[in-house]
Order: C-alpha cells, then sequence, then structure tokens
C-alpha cells in the first residue's frame, strides 16, 4: 500500500457510504455528490488499494474480500475521526466520570479543596478527586506531561507558561492560644523578638520566612525554635502551647481556640492562584472546575 499521506480521507467516508449501499447512485445522493463524482472517488479507491473493492453483479455490486476486511475497521476509524474534529460535547457533571488530580499543600486543602468540596460531591457525584503534593518548581513540569489537572499555589517566575487566575490574598497575623499570659495588650517589637515561635517549611527544616526579612531590615530577630511541615500541626501546636506563629489570617481564623494580635510589623501579602496548562484550557469538563473553584472561594 503506498504512503497514506496520498489518500484523501474524504474517500473513505465515500466508501464507507458505497459499502453500505452497494449502489454508486444510491452512495451518491447520501453524499449529496453527482453520481460521476462518486464514480471518481471510487475510481481513485480502486487505484490506491490496488483491489477492484466493488463489482457489479445481476442485482447492483458485491464488495471484494478487500472491501470486507477494511468495512469494520475504516467505520471505527471514521467514527474516531468524529469523535476528534466535531466540537466537544458540553460537560455534564451529574454523569461524568472523571478524575482530577490537583496540586496543594495543606494551606490550599484547608482554604480551596475544603470548600469547594460540598459543591464537588453534589453536582459531580461520580467524580474522583486526588490532590498531591508538588514543589513549585514541578508544577509546570506535571501539568505539561497531563500528571496533574491544576494547581492552588502562589504564582512563581518557574509559572510564567501556565494559565492562572487569581482566587484571592491573604495577610500574616500573629496568632496565638486565647488566654497567652504574655499577650494580654499591644505588643511590641521587642516582646514580638522574645516570643517563642513556630514556623511552616514544607520539609520542616527552614526557620526564615518573610517575617524574617522583614525583621532583618529593622536590624532585629525573632526567637524561632520550632519549624514544621504543615499548617494543621502549626494551628495544633498554637492551641495546646505558649508558642506563637505568624500565620495567614484564613488559617487562624479556622480555630476557636487562636486569637489574632496586633504587632508592629507588617509583614507583604500574598496571593493564591489557580494554575493551568494550555493542553486542558479549553477543556469544558476543566472550565466546569475551575468555576467551581471560584465559585467555592468568593
Amino acid at each position: 500500500m503506498d504512503n497514506i499521506s496520498r489518500l484523501d480521507l474524504n474517500l473513505l467516508v465515500t466508501l464507507d457510504v458505497l459499502l453500505d449501499e452497494l449502489n454508486v447512485t444510491k452512495a451518491a445522493k447520501r453524499l449529496n455528490l453527482s453520481q460521476p463524482s462518486v464514480s471518481v472517488q471510487l475510481a481513485k479507491l480502486r487505484d490506491y488499494f490496488n483491489d477492484p473493492l466493488l463489482v457489479s453483479n445481476s442485482r447492483g455490486m458485491t464488495p471484494t474480500l478487500k472491501a470486507e476486511q477494511l468495512r469494520q475497521p475504516m467505520k471505527e476509524a471514521i467514527a474516531h475521526l468524529h469523535e476528534v474534529v466535531l466540537p466537544t460535547a458540553e460537560f455534564d457533571p451529574e454523569r461524568a466520570k472523571q478524575r482530577w488530580r490537583i496540586a496543594a499543600y495543606d494551606y490550599g486543602e484547608a482554604t480551596v479543596m475544603l470548600p469547594l468540596l460540598p459543591a464537588l460531591r453534589a453536582q459531580a457525584p461520580l467524580s474522583e478527586l486526588s490532590i498531591v503534593q508538588l514543589p513549585p518548581t514541578q508544577i509546570y513540569e506535571k501539568a505539561e506531561r497531563g500528571e496533574i489537572d491544576l494547581a492552588i499555589n502562589v504564582v512563581s517566575n518557574s509559572h510564567l507558561n501556565l494559565h492562572h487566575r487569581t482566587l484571592f490574598s491573604d495577610q500574616y497575623v500573629l496568632a496565638a492560644r486565647k488566654g497567652h499570659r504574655l499577650l494580654n495588650g499591644p505588643v511590641s517589637l521587642d516582646i514580638f523578638c522574645q516570643l517563642e515561635h513556630v514556623m511552616v517549611s514544607p520539609d520542616g527544616d527552614g526557620f526564615w520566612g518573610e517575617t524574617d526579612e522583614v525583621l532583618k531590615a529593622l536590624g532585629l530577630k525573632r526567637n524561632v525554635v520550632l519549624s514544621v511541615p504543615h499548617f494543621l500541626f502549626l494551628k495544633a501546636i498554637l492551641e495546646t502551647t505558649d508558642l506563637v506563629a505568624m500565620l495567614p489570617s484564613r488559617i487562624a481564623m479556622m480555630s476557636d481556640l487562636i486569637q489574632i494580635v496586633s504587632v508592629p510589623i507588617q509583614v507583604p501579602d500574598f496571593t493564591i492562584s489557580m494554575l493551568w496548562h494550555e493542553r486542558v484550557h479549553r477543556d469544558p469538563a476543566h472550565q466546569w472546575l475551575r468555576k467551581q473553584i471560584l465559585l467555592a472561594v468568593t
């Protein structure tokens, strides 16, 4: 068989109809073509496959063995082509068996994924959601490979080739357990630096963050005594000890046992976004998911 690039794919559609009708005139009518045009196309098909494909008999035409061998694979191929080139059907969340993979650390889990879940389970009951943790530098690579559908994170330089949509901004506040003996009134910078701090570091081994950068510019240093990898653990520590933390306000407000205390220091706010690759940008299911996330956090 010659190279497939010689074959006009429209000829396969003609052959499919001819094998259904076994009559050039009837096939031409279905294809909305003239009989001579269909005859010309049949001649091209015969040349390409080096086979008569359809031979005349007393009742019309009958397919050759080669044509019979082509019939079912060709129908399946044409059906697949229709799926590829026709407009994508509208996403039906109630019936879709969709599996989404979202990259998020526990902050994103608590502030985005948790508010999302009720609507996701109610509107897309057959769907599955997998939440994974990824270093921010791996988000683009995993999204490009299709290993994740979406990420919840702060936009960085490594994400510049991804689509992104801002979800909300958050600010750091000084958080401590209610009734903390040293936090009955305004907190001076001296007291703030003397307090025993706990902070979140993804690997649990970091003792320097945005707060420390601000203090360094003022010639000051705080007393960080504990570093943990998760906000959930940090929240439990604040509720049960006298350690304090500069905590995102959305996390601090999730506990009735934690108070927010004013301090004479301003740490820059941060913005949380959802990020996704061009490969899923126009997918109806993905568009629906992004809409639900926006509704969940606004």
